[in-house]
């Protein structure tokens, strides 16, 4: 009773420091401060507390809409956006037509998790590809910095740029869940922040939307906004326990395999590709190291799907299976002489390293993204 009594307290206060509503019951959600602390005074989401404290900054989600009012308010305000992006997903973490909703505000784009790709990679090449991707998916960036938050790679490349594009305005953090944000925005918090000043309420209207400013040495602030969840990433559909399968945390290695039509590959029991109609060739798959790839007669590949699914064919495993969406297909066609890579967004991704064109059919959960792109590698 007492708890009950507790929680109901709770839903209906606000955190002192962003102004969000509170709630006891999904930690990864805006708001949420545990039952128990809601004695503490002044009282605090969790989020709050742990930047002010620990000088640390907990991930927190928000659904799409909310996160467009967000990005509507960012677009008003005098703010430098730094958008950070997923390499391993690019398009599938990327928010696409930011500026329909932030107009002339300038955006620096920074591309994480640079660690991932094999070691012999041109960054230059790299750089250059993610800027046409970009302006593809609508995203005009002042300036492009790749990094990898967690190995420390390129970091001072971000503070550089931030530097120079930033003059007297605030820095809005925004980006997809799993792209490294808390990350990166840690690092600000502990080499730029002034914690001895209190975190100060969102100026925004809506403050539910849980936006929270933490103050610079210079009396600006970062603006750390919630993580958007898009459910056409595959990170956002398989259970919590196949995330440490599908996300790579080491370098990638490539897994070449030479195909005849009417060949199949099944990835886990979470995607399969079907190499309908071509000359032999190979296909290069870029995926978690920890996922197992099978491979098989495409005449055979549903009977191997129906009996073998949770079993020999994981994630997921066999109680898990009728949480994912049913596969859709995705039909797609490399032109000959195209240089192709075949996306699916929170998985990784498929070269098609020949030239003289394919016919392919992608089988994944209803909803996440498969697209066809210029190659990465």
């Amino acid at each position: 009773m007492e708890e009950t009594s507790s929680r109901a307290v709770v839903s209906q206060s606000i955190c002192s420091g962003c102004g969000v509503k509170l709630q006891s019951e999904l930690p990864d959600k805006i708001g949420y401060t545990p039952a128990s602390a809601m004695g503490r005074n002044p009282l605090t989401c969790q989020r709050c507390f742990r930047i002010k404290h620990y000088n640390e900054i907990a991930s927190a989600t928000v659904n799409p809409a909310d996160f467009l009012e967000i990005l509507s308010q960012l677009g008003k305000s005098d703010a430098l956006i730094v958008h950070i992006a997923d390499l391993f997903d690019f398009e599938g973490s990327l928010i696409s037509g930011l500026h329909r909703f932030v107009g002339n505000v300038p955006v620096l784009l920074v591309v994480n998790k640079i660690d991932l790709l094999p070691k012999a990679m041109n960054p230059n090449r790299i750089l250059n590809w993610v800027q046409k991707q970009a302006k593809a998916n609508g995203i005009w960036a002042s300036r492009v910095v790749l990094c990898s938050a967690r190995k420390n790679i390129g970091f001072d490349r971000v503070v550089e740029a931030l530097g120079e594009m930033r003059g007297n305005r605030n820095i809005a953090v925004i980006g997809a869940t799993n792209v490294g944000k808390s990350t990166l925005i840690n690092r600000l918090i502990r080499d730029y922040s002034d914690l001895e000043a209190e975190l100060t309420t969102s100026p925004y209207p809506g403050t539910t939307l849980g936006v929270v400013n933490i103050p610079l040495d210079d009396g600006k602030m970062i603006i750390d906004t919630p993580g958007i969840v898009y459910s056409s990433r595959l990170t956002e559909l398989v259970e919590k326990q196949d995330l440490q399968t599908v996300l790579p945390e080491k370098p990638i290695k490539p897994t070449v395999f030479q195909l005849n039509e009417q060949q199949s590959l099944f990835f886990g029991a979470l995607a399969r590709f079907d190499f309908v109609k071509g000359e032999r060739q190979s296909f290069t798959c870029y995926t978690s190291n920890a996922l197992t790839i099978h491979r098989t007669k495409l005449e055979k590949a549903d009977e191997l799907y129906r009996e073998h699914r949770g079993v020999l064919l994981s994630p997921p495993g066999k109680d898990d299976l009728d949480k994912l969406p049913p596969f859709t297909k995705h039909a797609i066609r490399i032109p000959k002489g195209a240089n192709k890579d075949v996306l699916i967004s929170g998985l990784g991704w498929i070269k098609v390293n020949g030239t003289t064109g394919a016919e392919l059919v992608i089988h994944a959960p209803r909803g996440v993204k498969v697209v066809m792109r210029d190659s990465l590698i």
